[in-house]
């Protein structure tokens, strides 16, 4: 039915894009917006004997517009308008991830990592679009930051630490000096031997997908 809405939108040439049910019309001028709104509004009504939700449409400026998850921005440079993920989808996402790294989160190491893929495969495949290279580095240096405090809380003792550290070719002496640290979990990962030793490859070789290379292969297909 709404494919009639995409005829009448297109014979009057406006520009627009919609998505089942959701729809977004641009326009250069507020005034042309409220002009537009009231009259699709009264079409919709009319020839589909749909009722619009008023609650729902409203008038935005594009930096202020979410549309399926997307938010939207101008790029400085090739001054046109690009899409990223809206900061509302980034909060969701690294609420989920915290979720899956939290401390009281039972199960091992490999079978929260194979949770955690799962996650980020999947938000990554559906915003693979948008720009978000800035977000994925943060987000990616967060969770291996937290994979960390879960290894070295397993560890428990200061001799399976101590062990676990040589094991990554940690000196034998700074090895034992850092598995006396104690359980001041986020110190001893980030000001210690600790983000050295659980590398980033080491990580991988576990069975981590990096978000940031994920998400540079994946907005690479999607630009081809």
């Amino acid at each position: 039915m709404l494919n009639e809405l995409d005829k009448e939108l297109e014979a009057r040439g406006l520009r627009f894009t919609r998505y089942a049910d959701d729809c977004v019309i641009a326009l250069k001028s507020e005034s042309s917006a409220k002009r537009v709104m009231r009259t699709v509004s009264d079409w919709i009504q009319r020839k589909l004997g749909l009722k619009v939700n008023m609650n729902k449409t409203h008038i935005t400026r594009p930096l202020k517009l979410k549309y399926l998850g997307f938010g939207f921005y101008k790029d400085s440079k090739t001054k046109e308008w690009k899409c990223r993920p809206h900061q509302d989808s980034v909060k969701k996402f690294k609420d989920r991830l915290k979720e899956l790294t939290s401390r009281k989160m039972p199960g091992t190491v490999t079978s929260k990592i194979e949770k955690i893929n799962q996650v980020t495969r999947g938000w990554i495949n559906y915003y693979a679009i948008g720009s978000m290279k800035t977000a994925m580095t943060e987000i990616d240096a967060h969770l291996r930051t937290r994979l960390r405090v879960i290894i070295w809380k397993q560890w428990k003792v200061p001799k399976k630490r101590q062990w676990g550290l040589q094991k990554l070719g940690v000196g034998k002496d700074l090895a034992r000096l850092t598995a006396y640290c104690g359980d001041r979990y986020y110190w001893v990962v980030t000001r210690t031997c600790v983000g050295r030793a659980i590398s980033k490859e080491v990580l991988r070789k576990v069975g981590l997908i990096s978000c940031l290379d994920y998400y540079k292969e994946r907005h690479a297909l999607k630009l081809y």
